[in-house]
């Protein structure tokens, strides 16, 4: 196996498209740096760990992945501070996590040690792309997939793990418009709900399509049994602020474990703010969205940060939230937050990570 020390072989990029492109113009997932991180794992062995230019992938029509969705991913961010200097937010992490979605679809692990050390080593390669104003982040995407020719269920042989990465800006231009869903299902008890892999995403398109046409940017997704309780919406954890209390629903298997999540979690703690993690029944949620103490709520996501919602629908109503000026919590906290990624502020939970 390879350990602590491995050099990973770096062949820079023929042509540069860094000249080109306008930082300040880029559409999230649209624009690409120019390097990319890739290895190999064969006969039970992660091999050739190297950087080379970003470039298109030759598969096999047989590619197992292709067939039967043995696939996973990651996202996190890399910050500029205003003197230059680049962080990445909380990347082991996000190593922890792909590890796990890994466990579950009968994949490899990945080294953390190696996987951090790609990490810092790509980003460092490509810092330049990062955009150097107070929104701008560049989006690191890792992801791993079954790479045998093969047509039979069953789980790979050889794997193929590739980092990239590209220049974002905002996810969601405005606050956001969602409903409850009632009737398809993201998730169920003992299935991949927790795991980041290909299918969850896929699953949701046809239901999140639905509520596209109705004018609604996301879906706020219900447990699979009953859709009485709250789950997440999207691309994204969900809060909400009823009364004087944060309240996000509880990881239970079927619920991603956001990192994003888990920071904001930390930062309420810290401020003494009221923050409860628990089941979040949809009863719950609409009493308070149609008595008034729904003060705010918002998604949490690395994509998307915090993103706050305008309002929610529920059957046949919808109903609107308070004015975002308003909106004492997540504006604190998101402020908070950015302040420590672009290094603003003291980083007292040692979240970010160097890239020198």
């Amino acid at each position: 196996m390879i350990t602590t020390g491995q050099k990973i072989a770096i062949e820079d990029t023929k042509r540069s498209r860094l000249a080109e492109t306008d930082l300040d113009q880029v559409k999230f997932g649209r624009t690409f740096s120019d390097h990319m991180f890739v290895m190999d794992h064969v006969d039970g062995e992660w091999r050739e760990p190297r950087i080379t230019e970003f470039t298109d992938l030759q598969m096999s029509p047989a590619c197992l992945v292709l067939h039967y969705s043995q696939t996973i991913f990651e996202g996190l961010k890399a910050y500029k501070s205003a003197d230059g200097k680049v962080n990445l937010f909380r990347p082991q992490a996000n190593i922890a996590r792909m590890n796990r979605s890994a466990h579950r679809m009968c994949m490899p692990a990945i080294p953390e040690d190696l996987f951090l050390d790609a990490l810092v080593t790509l980003v460092n390669k490509d810092r330049g792309w990062i955009p150097g104003d107070a929104e701008g982040a560049l989006y690191i995407r890792p992801f791993m997939f079954a790479a045998d020719e093969f047509i039979g269920v069953r789980t790979s042989e050889t794997y193929k793990f590739i980092i990239f990465t590209c220049p974002v800006r905002g996810y969601y231009s405005e606050a956001v418009r969602v409903k409850i869903e009632t009737h398809y299902s993201r998730a169920f008890p003992g299935g991949t709900g927790e795991a980041k892999c290909g299918g969850n995403y896929a699953a949701s398109l046809f239901p999140a399509k639905l509520a596209h046409d109705k004018g609604y940017h996301q879906l706020v997704w219900t447990d699979g049994v009953e859709h009485k309780y709250i789950e997440e919406s999207g691309t994204m954890n969900v809060f909400f602020r009823i009364g004087d209390t944060l309240i996000t629903p509880d990881t239970d298997g079927t619920i991603l474990h956001g990192v994003t999540r888990d920071s904001i979690i930390q930062l309420a703690k810290r401020e003494n703010l009221k923050i409860e993690v628990r089941q979040v029944t949809v009863e719950e949620v609409v009493n308070a969205l149609r008595n008034g103490t729904m003060m705010e709520a918002f998604g949490a996501g690395t994509a998307a940060t915090i993103a706050h919602i305008k309002s929610i629908a529920f059957e046949d109503a919808e109903y609107e939230l308070p004015p975002l000026e308003q909106r004492t919590f997540a504006n604190q906290i998101g402020q908070q937050l950015d302040d420590i990624r672009r290094g603003r502020a003291a980083d007292t939970f040692g979240w970010m990570v160097p890239v020198r």
